[in-house]
């Protein structure tokens, strides 16, 4: 149950906003749409606003959901000038939002919209965070479900607070969450590590993960690396701080063991050294890179256009930088 029921939402009618990440997905994009009109439906004290954000699409994406601004009034929407990534496209829907609590949904279908309701009320009941946790992965390669898989309990081995097991950004945020989120000076923001990190009182619904509806997955291998990059040196452990310590100290005390025992060194025994060097300096390398972008002050995205209303045409061209 919730740590406090004194949190609990008030019964008057609260706005839920469902936020819409969106890369070149012309192919199922109609799709994600009807289905997330017919899952939110109005119900007693709730309304919903739908804001799609299109991640620097370099097909239809924005033209679709330009149409689906026009035909309905509960649609907004925001453009980036370019592809930034999908955790600056959560945050940015984040910031965008009005809602009393933020749903983050992915629009490849792969993650029920049908379940929106139920996420509601577990909110309503006074969860701030509410997840979805796949329970499986239908459609999806083996080394994907592996991955994926060693990727969760690797970080909550590796993390300073516990993180929540098979569930990516499909939840539901309390207006307070999303509010300390969005406040947060990252450069490089892991949002489900953050979410975490905060620790709100957090329930979890069980489904069973969808194949795509239509289109590839724009989650290829070296984004899945970035993000993992993300989750490990900037998400809050400082374990790999320690690893140039261990592998050196590793190095000289088998050195010494076999200085004692008068053992030959192995011809590997060079070759090893140099990885390790060569680990150690990388890790070096890779948390200096985060300290320049932190320190750089660079926005997370750049926004192009903003659909504001429903009316045609009432978009707001000019180039406009949020942190």
């Amino acid at each position: 149950m919730p740590a406090s029921q004194t949190s609990t939402p008030s019964s008057t009618t609260q706005l839920i906003s469902v936020v819409l990440p969106c890369y070149n997905e012309e192919a199922v994009l109609g799709r994600t749409h009807d289905r997330i009109a017919r899952a939110l439906r109005p119900a007693e004290g709730v309304r919903y606003e739908v804001i799609y954000v299109d991640d620097g699409s370099a097909d239809s994406t924005w033209n679709l959901i330009r149409t689906f601004t026009r035909e309905s009034p509960m649609v907004r929407a925001v453009r980036f000038s370019r592809n930034f990534g999908h955790q600056a496209a959560c945050l940015g829907g984040l910031k965008e939002a009005r809602g009393d609590a933020v749903v983050l949904l992915d629009a490849d279908l792969q993650d029920p919209p049908e379940i929106i309701p139920e996420m509601v009320a577990r909110w309503r009941q006074g969860w701030r965070v509410v997840s979805a946790r796949r329970t499986a992965r239908h459609g999806e390669t083996a080394f994907k479900n592996l991955s994926a898989f060693a990727f969760y309990r690797l970080l909550d081995r590796l993390s300073d607070h516990p993180v929540a097991f098979d569930t990516g950004d499909f939840r539901l945020l309390d207006r307070e969450v999303v509010d300390l989120l969005t406040g947060l000076t990252d450069r490089e923001l892991f949002l489900r590590g953050a979410v975490s990190w905060a620790g709100f009182p957090e329930t979890a619904i069980e489904y069973q993960r969808e194949p795509r509806a239509a289109g590839a997955s724009k989650y290829t291998l070296p984004k899945m690396l970035a993000l993992a990059r993300s989750a490990f040196l900037t998400g809050g452990s400082a374990l790999p701080l320690r690893i140039p310590l261990c592998t050196g100290s590793a190095s000289l005390a088998g050195a010494l063991v076999m200085a004692l025992t008068r053992r030959g060194r192995p011809k590997a025994l060079p070759l090893a050294l140099f990885g390790a060097q060569s680990l150690a300096v990388g890790v070096v390398g890779e948390y200096l890179h985060a300290v320049l972008r932190q320190g750089q002050g660079r926005p997370a995205y750049v926004i192009s256009e903003r659909i504001r209303s429903t009316i045609p045409g009432a978009v707001l061209a000019s180039v406009e930088e949020v942190a």
